[in-house]
């Protein structure tokens, strides 16, 4: 690999870029594609790394007749959760094994816990104090589960102005029509606030906080495949 591409493609790792090195294996030919730049390879190159890309999968492929390895350089994927209570509990468990790096915020130190919550990173700052240092970005999701206007609310605002593809709110629709009006009285707009999944969740009628867990990591295994679908034209 030429000097410049290896320090392009460890300054796009280090800033967090989802970001393929096409290779062809027989030959020479070799470019660096992300979402906003092909690096000089063909259309149909840049086509089939960005599909890599969304589907998070190094692979060989046929590019025009010629055999082509497509390394998938992606950040890692991330689930913040705003609220340590029974849900994110089950839901900390099922993400951590589904591939996220699990962030639990919750200012209320009897809540977010080593005990209650092992193997996670734990945040007891204030939501939006926590998530401005995390930085969510297009391979984040946040869901919050406080049910405390106080708490999700700080924790939307910072949300709804990051890339992060997955915001959900747990409370009934009564509650998130009640959010909604208190989000746009702050200033966003209803294309912002339309962004929110609530009541969070796939409509599977889950009762318990595991049940509720589930439905909430298949929307967002559902939201995360849509969003980074490449486009077809």
């Amino acid at each position: 690999m030429e000097s410049k591409l290896l320090t392009a493609l460890n300054l796009g790792r280090a800033e967090g870029r989802p970001i393929a090195l096409a290779t062809l294996l027989e030959g020479k030919g070799q470019w660096l594609i992300d979402e906003s730049s092909g690096g000089g390879a063909s259309e149909t190159t840049v086509l089939l790394a960005r599909k890599a890309i969304a589907e998070d999968r190094s692979q060989v492929v046929d590019c025009e007749g010629a055999s082509l390895f497509l390394q998938v350089h992606n950040p890692p994927l991330r689930m913040v959760m705003v609220g340590a209570v029974h849900i994110a509990q089950a839901l900390s468990l099922m993400a951590a094994r589904t591939g996220y790096r699990v962030t639990v915020i919750d200012p209320r130190g009897a809540f977010a816990t080593e005990e209650r919550f092992p193997g996670v990173d734990i945040s007891n700052e204030w939501p939006d104090e926590a998530l401005r240092c995390i930085g969510p970005d297009v391979r984040t999701a946040i869901v919050t589960l406080t049910h405390d206007p106080k708490l999700d609310d700080a924790a939307l605002g910072v949300a709804l102005s990051s890339e992060a593809f997955y915001i959900g709110s747990l409370g009934s629709k009564k509650t998130h029509r009640a959010r909604l009006n208190r989000l746009e009285r702050l200033g966003f707009d209803k294309a912002a606030c339309e962004r929110i999944h609530g009541p969070v969740g796939l409509a599977i009628g889950a009762k318990s906080p595991a049940e509720i867990a589930v439905a909430i990591l298949a929307e967002v295994t559902q939201a995360r495949h849509i969003s980074t679908a490449p486009a077809t034209s």
